[in-house]
């Protein structure tokens, strides 16, 4: 008999800083399934498997399933968790605008920075004997502020347990996608004011006193060298205007539009729709070196709650917060209607 039919399912498994599926694999190896039937699933699917439990698809069971027993019942906080995952990774925008994600242990979190001058930004040639430039790399005299996002499940047990899986499932993938907006709220805020709220991005005016032209984006892809503005944020009232610039009308332009939902642009950047970026205002960024994101842990559930049945204030939340890398590395245009 495999071993994960033997193994032993409980709280503790949760809130020990690894993930519950970690812990399983910790007990439960995956590389002794290869050339086996379970070498496609980790420790958490065999589980499912194990106690036949179906998470989706047309034959997917009742929530009441997960509670057949109490080894069963432990696996409920990380379909919970995986499906407000899903949520996240299908509305999150973050990885196209975040250079790199700093994983931290508390809520008290320095980052370093460095700002470059004109000078070394050039680097010139060095002489033969001469002193090498230096580029001085510093810690911030201020903590990242981290957010806590999340959602509040109200709803009794008796309400959800004869629900299909599936459409639960719905459910907390909009709650991962709440929280996904969220958090990009909480980037844009930064790109224009700095985690500490008093550093405010340079901005550069429209040329025209009516509405955003060609020339304009030209200015503000130029006003970010040597970086390279790579990506460009802008609300629904300032895509609506971009994409009425001529420039942004070609065929080829059109037609990526239309098969993919993706919005080119003719500098090279790619634009996001970003609702939290101000009125009238187009953000463009370096995004490989512009923001650096902290997250403090990985989804946060009720587990004691969710096992116990007591799903009516259970939370779901995620703590993260975002920082400048280089201060330089993001611009903002703004114009006239």
């Amino acid at each position: 008999m495999a071993f994960y039919e033997n193994l032993r399912l409980e709280k503790g498994m949760y809130g020990t800083g690894k993930s519950f599926t970690d812990v399983l694999e910790s007990l439960d190896h995956s590389e002794n399934y290869k050339g086996t039937s379970l070498e496609n699933l980790d420790a958490y699917q065999r589980q499912l498997k194990r106690f036949d439990i179906r998470v989706s698809g047309r034959t997917s069971d009742r929530v009441e399933k997960f509670f057949q027993s109490g080894d069963s019942a432990a696996l409920f906080p990380e379909y919970v968790c995986r499906a407000v995952r899903q949520g996240i990774e299908q509305e999150n925008l973050l990885p196209s605008i975040v250079a790199t994600t700093t994983q931290v242990e508390g809520l008290d979190y320095r980052t370093i920075t460095s700002t470059p001058t004109n000078e070394e930004k050039s680097l010139k040639p060095v002489a033969e004997g001469a002193k090498i430039p230096e580029t001085v790399v510093h810690v911030q005299d201020h903590l990242v502020k981290l957010q806590k996002r999340g959602r509040m499940l109200v709803a009794s047990y008796e309400a959800l347990r004869f629900q299909r899986l599936d459409l639960f499932t719905v459910t907390l993938r909009q709650i991962g996608a709440y929280i996904a907006r969220a958090q990009l709220g909480d980037a844009v805020d930064v790109l224009l004011h700095g985690d500490d709220g008093k550093d405010n991005v340079t901005s550069i005016t429209a040329s025209g006193t009516s509405g955003v032209a060609y020339k304009d984006l030209v200015s503000l892809w130029a006003s970010l060298s040597p970086y390279q503005m790579n990506t460009m944020l802008a609300g629904t009232e300032a895509v609506q205007d971009l994409l009425n610039i001529s420039e942004l009308k070609d065929a080829k332009a059109g037609l990526n539009f239309q098969g993919t939902g993706k919005l080119g642009t003719p500098v090279g950047a790619n634009l996001l729709h970003v609702p939290d970026v101000p009125s009238k205002t187009v953000v463009g960024l370096d995004s490989t070196c512009a923001l650096e994101m902290v997250q403090a842990g990985d989804i946060v559930t009720d587990y004691d709650k969710l096992i116990d049945r007591q799903l009516e204030r259970a939370s779901i939340s995620m703590i993260a917060g975002f920082t400048k890398i280089f201060g330089g590395a993001v611009k903002t245009l703004t114009y006239q209607a």
